[in-house]
């Protein structure tokens, strides 16, 4: 008689949470302690509370002389539905950045803030400083659900409205509870910076051992997926007659990531469920992520994403498990919603009545002065004169908001004398580019990205201007490890590090982002990615159809005739 199979083992991060009593652990303790570091259980604890441990690697070269060891430094992420601050919140985070962080803002992939550089000593000070305005690093990062995206342009219309009134309320919905009072006694000494809803409880979502991994939710709409909603594990598109939010398409199991040689990690588009009524939104949610909890899998973090358990189980068991154990409700099929459109939101935009936005195109998200480009004092300046409110895009750029008639010269001119380009002098590629910060503060990279990749885009503007192609819109997307938090496989031309100088070559995605790239090469040497992708778009000038995009074209033709085009 052979024996049951034994279940897999859970992983150490796993033991890690059943013993923190609600994700508190010695984080007190380790804080209160003169030294440069936390334990490795901390250093996944913290996480739940927004930040991660890096290190300097510029600086590794350095260790092997006597007594030098790792340059620890920590990231903070903000939590920020939606990606929305007030004036007064936004200068106060250029404030922290440059007293506590490396000088520089980084606008995320996930309308979120990063501050990088922060050293322990100063992370309880940096912490209560952000909660101080109201904004919070809660959730922003761990095994739970994190920043909830939608589109934060102002625009006049119903269904964003709605779609941003729901992020809020799933956003706080899934935030934990027990979680929660922990990061006040830890960052704020037990305060909390307002009052207190409900008392506390056990988490009712989440449980004692939280989720499998990290979890992502976004709100779109099909004419302008700006949020990349097929890239989330749960997505809510907008579905609308005659301009009216009626419901939404619940969508489940997207992800980016994956990892070298295990074929088994792949990236993967949402599928969709049902559709929901939008009072039904928030329990859809809380039904999913409650599912996840209970199936996914907790022995191989590499593959406890809720993508392979929809992957493993396919859309109609997951139908059927999600509809009878956790939603509780008739399911209804989804409807009928093509992605049909993206927009930037760059450049001078009516809010209706006397107020406008204004879009900000920030390469790779990083808010500095570098030369005559002065951005971070240009923003500054802006929101500090004329109180606006600020947008971060899930494209890594800004949104200057609620802005007068009377106040739009002032904006223009400000950024004028602090060298910041009008979005419409940039080029395409450049504006529809996106890089992960990778090295050097990024442990996971093994390659340049953030670093090497406005080299790349600057040749890439050279090449597609003498061919004709200046303005065709190609996004272009490059990440130092194929953790790919820049979205590289679902974007016309995919960069991923691979080793070093070699990186791995992906084409066949669109900017509309509903559908994945296809491995091209792998092992690329970094000064052969553009020539050969330039014998591609050669092609791609004399035979694509009308209206064909970049993607759309290297899809049609298929692998093999594409490497026959770069002599592979």
């Amino acid at each position: 008689m052979s024996a049951e199979p034994t279940a897999a083992k859970p992983s150490p991060v796993e033991g890690i949470k059943d013993t923190s009593n609600y994700l508190r652990g010695t984080l007190a303790a380790e804080l209160a302690a003169d030294t440069d570091h936390f334990t490795e259980a901390s250093k996944q604890l913290v996480k739940f509370h927004g930040t991660y441990q890096q290190e300097d690697r510029d600086a590794r070269k350095k260790r092997d002389k006597p007594g030098v060891g790792k340059a620890y430094m920590m990231m903070i992420r903000l939590r920020m539905p939606g990606g929305v601050m007030t004036a007064d919140q936004y200068l106060a985070m250029d404030d922290i950045c440059g007293e506590y962080a490396n000088g520089t803002l980084r606008f995320t992939t996930r309308q979120s803030i990063q501050l990088h550089g922060v050293l322990k000593k100063d992370l309880k000070q940096t912490i209560a400083d952000i909660n101080a305005t109201l904004l919070s690093t809660i959730s922003a990062c761990g095994d739970v659900n994190r920043n909830v995206l939608s589109c934060p342009a102002p625009l006049p219309d119903d269904v964003r409205k709605l779609n941003n009134e729901l992020c809020n309320q799933v956003a706080d919905h899934l935030t934990p509870h027990a979680g929660k009072r922990a990061y006040h006694e830890i960052w704020l000494n037990g305060e909390s910076v307002t009052p207190p809803s409900e008392p506390e409880v056990a988490e009712p979502i989440y449980g004692k051992l939280y989720l499998p991994r990290k979890f992502k939710t976004a709100f779109a709409q099909p004419d302008d997926n700006c949020v990349d909603v097929y890239a989330n594990c749960l997505g809510f598109l907008a579905i609308a007659d005659k301009g009216k939010p009626v419901g939404y398409n619940l969508l489940v199991g997207g992800g980016m990531g994956m990892t070298n040689s295990k074929p088994e990690t792949f990236p993967h588009l949402a599928k969709e469920v049902c559709y929901v009524e939008p009072d039904q939104v928030v329990a859809a949610a809380e039904a999913v992520v409650k599912l996840f909890r209970d199936h996914g899998n907790r022995s191989d973090r590499k593959r406890a994403r809720i993508k392979y358990l929809m992957a493993d189980w396919g859309v109609e068991k997951f139908r059927e498990v999600f509809g009878r154990d956790y939603f509780n409700t008739p399911l209804v099929a989804p409807k009928h919603a093509p992605i049909t459109g993206i927009d930037l939101h760059l450049g001078w935009h009516s809010q209706g009545g006397d107020k406008w936005f204004y879009g900000v195109s920030v390469e790779n998200g990083r808010v500095k002065d570098e030369g005559d480009m002065r951005l971070r004092t240009g923003l500054r300046e802006v929101v500090k004169q004329v109180k606006c409110s600020v947008g971060v895009t899930a494209q890594q750029d800004v949104l200057l908001r609620d802005i007068p008639t009377s106040q739009k010269a002032t904006v223009d001119r400000i950024l004028a004398e602090h060298g910041v380009a009008k979005p419409e002098t940039l080029s395409q590629v450049q504006k529809w580019s996106m890089a992960c910060p990778a090295i050097p503060t990024c442990p996971l990279a093994i390659s340049e990205s953030e670093r090497f990749l406005p080299t790349l885009v600057d040749e890439f503007e050279t090449e597609l201007a003498e061919m004709g192609l200046g303005d065709t819109a190609l996004s272009v997307r490059m990440t130092g490890c194929p953790n790919g938090c820049a979205r590289p496989y679902n974007s016309d031309v995919g960069i991923v590090g691979r080793s070093g100088d070699k990186y791995t070559l992906y084409v066949g995605g669109r900017i509309e982002g509903d559908r994945l790239s296809y491995e091209l090469q792998d092992l690329v040497p970094k000064d052969q990615l553009l020539p050969r992708l330039k014998k591609v778009l050669a092609v791609y000038k004399a035979d694509r159809q009308a209206g064909e995009g970049f993607g759309d074209f290297v899809t049609r033709l298929g692998k093999d005739a594409v490497l026959a085009v770069i002599g592979a």
